[in-house]
């Protein structure tokens, strides 16, 4: 008898609702740190692939989009504050096609055990590759039907479900493929995996002290999310 495959995030919400902790939003807000809307995107935007590589890889993003095929994605987006969006319809290409026909016989990656994703935005997060090469993680470009807005991450954005939605880099520009996992955080820190179905929050911090922090936190965070939207709009 094999061992049992772990739910992903869409499974278990599609089974007993939302993930514990968890807590439905109407909206799907752009919510994190630091406060923009976007960053300055090139004429030419490109993905990077470097670190624990024999090659490094420099492709514009509309060579990785054009190589693969096109997939599409329903799936809820679980933000680790405790908010959910639910039935969010991305679109883009396999971030495991992209790895296994792209980067493999390219890059040769040697030893590699996870990836750091980098935004353009400063953002970066750390994924084990266990966790970056399941079935429904996504580099999109697209979101309910239409092309990835400024507030969600265009013009590529890393989805991966079943983590928390600090996993899910926006504005991604590179992954550096590493042969250790950086030290994480003491303190609301990262996650070595952030498996939502497991409630992953943070390495240190009891998952419900989180909760109630990231309850706390919601409401300013977001404030302050849509005043610098609005800032960007009228400059």
């Amino acid at each position: 008898m094999g061992t049992p495959r772990e739910p992903t995030a869409t499974e278990s919400s599609s089974r007993a609702g939302l993930p514990p902790g968890q807590r439905r939003r109407r909206d799907f807000p752009r919510f994190g740190v630091p406060f923009l809307s976007r960053p300055p995107v090139p004429d030419v935007p490109e993905l990077t692939v470097t670190g624990a590589v024999e090659h490094e890889l420099r492709l514009p993003l509309a060579d990785v989009l054009d190589a693969l095929p096109r997939v599409e994605r329903t799936a809820d987006f679980h933000c680790v504050a405790t908010w959910s969006a639910t039935g969010l319809q991305w679109s883009g290409v396999s971030f495991r096609q992209f790895w296994e026909q792209l980067v493999v016989p390219r890059c040769r990656p040697a030893g590699a055990v996870a990836v750091i994703a980098r935004g353009a935005d400063g953002v970066t997060a750390v994924l084990d590759l266990r966790d970056a090469l399941a079935d429904d993680v996504l580099l999109a470009d697209g979101l309910d039907g239409r092309p990835l807005g400024d507030g969600h991450g265009a013009p590529l954005r890393l989805v991966s479900p079943g983590q928390y939605g600090y996993k899910n880099i926006k504005h991604l520009v590179g992954l550096e493929a590493t042969r250790t996992f950086p030290r994480p955080g003491r303190v609301l820190g990262e996650h070595p995996r952030a498996r939502v179905a497991f409630e992953e929050r943070d390495p240190y911090l009891d998952a419900r002290a989180y909760r109630l922090i990231g309850r706390a936190l919601t409401p300013p965070i977001a404030w302050l999310n849509r005043r610098a939207a609005r800032a960007s709009t009228r400059a």
